[in-house]
């Protein structure tokens, strides 16, 4: 994770900084996973929340498909609720899965990475937006996707440019999270495999570059067939009913992952660096981590449990390879580590708070 080549540049951070610090803290993480009887994998918990978590997604969908649920009002309820199970699975099930965190067996992460296809999306474009881009250089205009979307309409970094519109988004970027995962399924994927493929990331990730482009086309005839056809074939509710049940669906699906997401890194205290500057990184690539990711709710037990422990995104990004079932335990010895070699540890005492401060750095982008 020291370097990586963007746009003909090689990537580097100063890893000799702070290098006490990091052999410290993998020694003691280590040492806690080693005496840990689930290791750095799944438990019993996470089969569970597993089953759950795809039960609340598929449960409603089988109801009104099979005409169990005959009212309007009810079939939106379904609706709604399949979006956080489509949520639900993908901060708490695929996201760990596509890090090799979920099983020590690489079929069964990779099955259960390939559930990202099954709700619309596509699992080799999010292991290179997420795993390789944004892990590694979290916060880096320019290499981090998530600081910089396409098209402007939001600003997520002090390095990218400033628009009129942007000193609205304060506001109006709440209402564009809720069309994340509907951009995915219908145009952002493809935009992406036109991207990684003519950049190499595609070949990098994949054995075979035709191949990947086949399972892309084919996963989404599935999910279009599966979601939207069936529907409109086998049940009596009007087509303008079924296409909306669909928008809510994704729309609470969307607004969950966006407010999950993003206050885990475009926030006050958090720091931005910019690729086009330098070839460098001034920093050890684990105090970077701590530098660009703070933590949340922590001590909100429920939250934790839905979101996969992504408000522990500090620890996550720390030790993506391991379980989020263990972030709990982990982020003691994180944060104490951290104090002892004076590093910050960001973290917000509730959800609310970090809502705030993600609206506040919003506005102040926009400025």
């Amino acid at each position: 994770m020291s370097a990586l080549v963007v746009n003909k540049k090689i990537l580097r951070f100063k890893n000799d900084l702070h290098e006490e610090f990091n052999k410290t803290l993998n020694s003691r993480v280590n040492e806690y996973l080693k005496n840990n009887k689930a290791g750095r994998y799944a438990n019993l918990e996470m089969v569970i929340k597993t089953i759950f978590m795809f039960v609340l997604y598929l449960c409603p969908y089988f109801m009104f498909l099979f005409g169990i649920v005959q009212s309007v009002w009810l079939f939106y309820l379904m609706a709604f609720l399949m979006g956080l199970g489509k949520a639900g699975i993908g901060l708490s099930v695929m996201h760990d899965a596509n890090h090799g965190a979920y099983s020590r067996k690489k079929w069964i992460n990779t099955l259960i990475g390939y559930s990202l296809n099954l709700l619309g999306g596509n699992a080799t474009n999010w292991k290179i937006q997420h795993n390789v881009k944004h892990h590694t250089y979290t916060n880096v205009a320019g290499m981090d996707e998530d600081i910089s979307p396409k098209g402007g309409i939001l600003r997520f970094n002090p390095y990218s440019d400033v628009k009129k519109y942007h000193k609205w988004q304060y506001i109006y970027a709440w209402f564009l999270y809720g069309l994340m995962t509907m951009s995915w399924i219908i145009v952002k994927d493809i935009t992406q495999f036109i991207d990684y493929t003519k950049e190499g990331w595609l070949k990098k990730q994949t054995k075979s570059v035709t191949r990947a482009w086949i399972w892309l086309i084919l996963t989404k005839i599935l999910y279009y067939s599966y979601i939207l056809a069936l529907p409109l074939l086998f049940t009596s509710l009007p087509w303008y009913h079924i296409v909306l049940g669909f928008v809510l669906m994704h729309y609470v699906a969307g607004f969950t992952l966006g407010i999950i997401f993003q206050p885990a890194h475009v926030m006050e205290e958090n720091a931005f660096e910019d690729s086009q500057e330098s070839d460098t990184i001034e920093e050890n690539w684990a105090v970077h981590q701590l530098k660009t990711t703070c933590n949340f709710a922590q001590k909100n037990k429920v939250l934790s449990w839905y979101v996969g422990g992504l408000n522990y995104q500090i620890e996550h990004h720390l030790f993506p390879n391991v379980c989020h079932v263990h972030y709990r335990k982990i982020a003691k010895i994180v944060r104490e580590t951290a104090e002892e070699f004076n590093i910050p540890y960001k973290s917000y005492p509730t959800f609310t708070s970090a809502l705030i401060s993600h609206g506040k750095m919003l506005y102040a982008l926009g400025r």
